[in-house]
């Protein structure tokens, strides 16, 4: 018999403890402000929500090779006064780049609100936009996804 005793299990997860309800209220509500996932862009996209301008960030060779439509592309290296200078002040900007692997989009945010322009960023960008099966376009036009019939969100 082994006179070891086993100390009791302690709680990884409470090792640190949570916050009181309305802080954690209040970051989830600053990290919703900050961020967008792909189901509701798509949603916003499908239903022409004018207010709304999607910026792809990465090399413009990537996006003819396939972009979110509807996106623009502006790429994030080439971002100054005078190329933000051709953006409306009344729209809210959604960045994107490949997937949580590129900070492209963080780089875009960035340039976007130091610059004065409403940002958020889109999580997983591109890659979990296709992960959650929406549609791409190609070639140097924007495309639409105005009207298009949407798969419902798993969430």
């Amino acid at each position: 018999m082994n006179d070891i005793t086993t100390p009791p299990a302690t709680s990884r997860v409470l090792e640190v403890p949570p916050p009181e309800p309305a802080i954690s209220a209040a970051a989830m509500r600053d990290k919703l402000g900050l961020h967008t996932d792909t189901w509701d862009l798509a949603q916003d996209l499908a239903n022409a929500i004018e207010t709304l301008v999607v910026i792809d960030t990465r090399s413009r060779s990537h996006y003819l090779a396939g972009h979110i439509p509807g996106a623009i592309s502006l790429p994030h290296v080439e971002m100054s006064d005078t190329s933000l200078a051709a953006l409306a002040r009344d729209r809210v900007y959604v960045c994107y780049c490949d997937g949580i692997g590129c900070n492209g989009s963080t780089w875009g945010t960035l340039k976007l609100a130091t610059a004065g322009f409403t940002v958020k960023e889109l999580l997983g960008g591109l890659d979990f936009w296709q992960r959650d099966g929406h549609p791409l376009a190609s070639g140097p036009e924007p495309g639409s996804l105005a009207a298009a019939k949407l798969a419902a969100c798993g969430c």
